[in-house]
């Protein structure tokens, strides 16, 4: 069978890869071209067009590909072309970031053949963006009195749309929250940093939207996002000076009051399992989440 030709995503092939995309709709953040061109440089991904699909593959310690996006009959025929390529390179099958609905599209091609163990770590979290704007209830009292903290604090703060002519105060801010936050010392942090810098460097060529939070005339968070499918935005990017009391809660609700309001849901990713993190992200009351997993033939 011929070599598939796997290439590291470019800028240039942003109009081809959502495209593919663009076919078979998913919540899952992984399926922009946004995450898979600035992640590729960490992840060593990299993709190639078979069968009229689009089909990404992560060369690690073992092959693993993505599902493949496509038409349904296109993708059918790029997992069998999958399949047959590892049978003759005789490394396993695996398919990873697979979300329930891709599993059941395969499941229903190969009855009991595959199975499915999801990473809780990797869900990603998507809330209904009415009640992130609104923060109404019980349950989102304790956010609503931080921000109220906030405005009390800081009556002088604002809100703004990244631009150009802020887009360079973002990237000093992100700097400073670099150097205070330890990212030298942790190559996924550190990395995480890089992808914040170049989705600034980049906000206009990858089409993103951003939001800028101001106090006493300085930036003291920013967060970055695109949206992800017909009903969902994703952000994909948050930070703020954690000695700024309320500055995360306030950022989260101003963007999504002034970015996101066509969608029903925002995916605010996953949180890797960072206990902290996942605490925070609960806090919000998440609508569902989206689910990812492995997929392996069944033994």
């Amino acid at each position: 069978m011929t070599e598939p030709e796997f290439k590291r995503p470019e800028l240039e092939d942003k109009e081809l890869i959502e495209s593919y995309f663009e076919k078979c709709p998913s919540r899952s953040c992984e399926r922009t071209f946004v995450n898979v061109y600035l992640w590729s440089r960490h992840y060593r991904v990299k993709y190639a067009v078979i069968e009229d699909a689009l089909v990404f593959v992560n060369e690690g310690e073992e092959l693993l590909f993505a599902y493949p996006a496509g038409e349904p009959a296109a993708v059918k025929k790029a997992l069998e072309f999958l399949m047959e390529y590892c049978g003759e390179k005789e490394c396993p099958f695996i398919l990873y970031n697979v979300t329930s609905e891709m599993f059941d599209q395969l499941d229903g091609w190969y009855p009991s053949r595959f199975t499915i163990e999801y990473n809780r770590d990797l869900a990603d979290y998507v809330y209904e963006t009415e009640k992130l704007a609104t923060l109404a209830g019980k349950k989102l009292h304790g956010k609503r009195n931080h921000i109220n903290k906030f405005k009390a604090l800081h009556p002088d703060w604002t809100y703004e749309t990244l631009s150009d002519d802020n887009v360079e105060d973002c990237f000093q801010m992100a700097l400073k929250w670099r150097n205070q936050n330890g990212c030298e010392d942790d190559p996924e942090k550190n990395a995480e940093m890089c992808v914040t810098l170049n989705s600034l460097r980049l906000y206009k060529e990858l089409g993103l939207k951003g939001g800028v939070l101001k106090a006493e005339g300085r930036i003291v968070a920013f967060t970055v996002g695109e949206p992800l499918c017909s009903d969902t935005f994703v952000v994909h990017i948050e930070k703020a000076f954690p000695d700024v009391e309320g500055a995360y809660p306030m950022i989260n609700q101003q963007f999504v009051q002034h970015e996101c309001m066509d969608f029903a849901y925002v995916n605010r990713e996953e949180d890797t399992g960072a206990e902290g993190l996942r605490k925070a992200k609960l806090s919000y009351r998440p609508a569902f989440l989206e689910e990812k997993g492995i997929v392996k033939e069944t033994e």
